[in-house]
């Protein structure tokens, strides 16, 4: 898809979940170096986050920092509205903000894990698209963009992270029903990128092996991109391109047979058998 004429970032308000770190911390730099106005950094750590704020301001972008929790509506809403008094409604949303634990399932803890995986990953990015896409629907005088971060996990089941799994599965279903709902619906200003990459050197999977022919990505990769297909409006993004190949040879191959093809070729089932997680 070509790049839009007229160009989404320049002169727009960017939302940032999960921004004072890792991929988040890109995406700010990046939207700052290409001329967005304003730059609202979401993440827990509201104290790095105010750091990065900082250092951003002197590029000339108003950027500013909250302390959010996405796991919890109220905080979301609240936050919500506190971007669009102090930055105006932004126009350009990218749900970055997510958690890992890898374990088999009858480890996870029902409250800690499982429901706070869910929260993070999946309910998340609904709740805060639900605040600010009315506003975005009703500003048709530029291109905007939700850009929400899935994973390759989302595409196949892998052994010790079926939580996380289960919520960027549910989140690239999501992500997809919304984006051709908003093309029916005829707000084609509008253009929603579901980023689905393996797995990335930020820490987040530390000790996580690529499978065959899949290299793990550095965040400067996964980002740039992340960013490229969100400014085209490409409906799907995949790295690397293995994941594309997975995904294909899953629906052909019988399960037994893709298992065997997963397990003892492609390594796939075992690459998270040595995951430690940032720590």
């Amino acid at each position: 898809m070509p790049r839009p004429a007229i160009d989404p970032i320049r002169g727009a308000t960017v939302l940032i979940t999960g921004a004072a770190r890792g991929m988040g911390e890109l995406y700010a730099r990046r939207a700052a170096r290409e001329g967005a106005r304003a730059i609202a950094l979401w993440d827990v750590d509201e104290e790095r986050a105010s750091a990065l704020a900082a250092e951003l301001s002197t590029t000339g972008v108003d950027a500013r920092a909250y302390g959010v929790d996405v796991s919890d509506l109220a905080a979301v809403r609240a936050a919500a509205a506190r971007v669009v008094a102090d930055l105006g409604a932004p126009r350009i949303l990218i749900n970055n903000a997510g958690i890992v634990r890898g374990a088999p399932f009858w480890e996870h803890d029902s409250e800690r894990d499982t429901d706070l995986t869910m929260r993070i990953n999946t309910l998340a990015p609904m709740w805060l698209t639900r605040e600010v896409l009315p506003a975005m629907i009703a500003d048709r005088s530029r291109p905007q963009r939700v850009l929400n971060i899935a994973s390759a996990a989302g595409t196949l089941a892998n052994p010790n992270m079926s939580v996380y799994a289960a919520s960027k599965w549910a989140l690239i279903g999501w992500s997809e029903s919304v984006r051709l709902e908003l093309a029916r619906a005829g707000h084609r200003h509008i253009a929603v990128t579901t980023f689905c990459p393996s797995y990335i050197s930020t820490g987040m999977f530390e000790g996580a092996r690529g499978p065959l022919l899949t290299p793990i990505m550095t965040p400067e990769q996964a980002t740039d991109a992340a960013w490229r297909g969100m400014v085209r409006g490409t409906p799907m993004v995949m790295r690397p391109w293995t994941v594309k190949l997975a995904m294909a040879l899953r629906g052909v191959l019988p399960t037994r047979a893709w298992d065997a093809v997963a397990g003892r070729v492609f390594k796939v089932y075992s690459s998270m058998d040595h995951f430690v997680g940032r720590g």
